[in-house]
């Protein structure tokens, strides 16, 4: 049985979120609108777009923290990483859900619920690995 490298699936997992995570953090800080339009859901009205922008902002610093302790390498480094932010996951992810459940978002919301609870569950499941230790 071929083994799985758990340091190469931290890092591709980091690169993902990280990238995806900066990404959409920048277009919801400089095009909101555009930035929504691409995830499916509708933009709300101009006067909510500075809370749209400082939440763009969040989410990018989120995903930078993945691509900085990717490229400062590491089990260590990677390790806190996913221990931190388990928590931002979990705690965007179940808001989005409990949100579309309630009918205060859209349901094409649920995407980031399911996105974020993904991200959470390979997190905690890569934590749970003992080969951290021969990097």
């Amino acid at each position: 049985m071929k083994t799985i490298d758990t340091m190469k699936l931290a890092r591709g997992l980091a690169l993902c979120a990280g990238a995806m995570d900066a990404a959409t953090g920048a277009g919801l800080v400089a095009q909101p609108g555009w930035t929504l339009a691409a995830m499916g859901v509708a933009a709300p009205g101009a006067e909510a777009l500075v809370f749209l922008r400082w939440v763009g902002a969040f989410v990018g610093a989120v995903g930078a923290s993945y691509l900085v302790a990717l490229a400062r390498g590491g089990a260590p480094r990677l390790r806190a990483l996913f221990e931190f932010t388990i928590l931002f996951r979990v705690a965007a992810g179940g808001y989005c859900a409990v949100a579309v459940l309630a009918g205060t978002l859209e349901p094409r919301w649920i995407i980031v619920a399911l996105t974020d609870g993904a991200l959470a569950a390979a997190q905690i499941w890569l934590l749970g690995r003992r080969d951290w230790s021969h990097v």
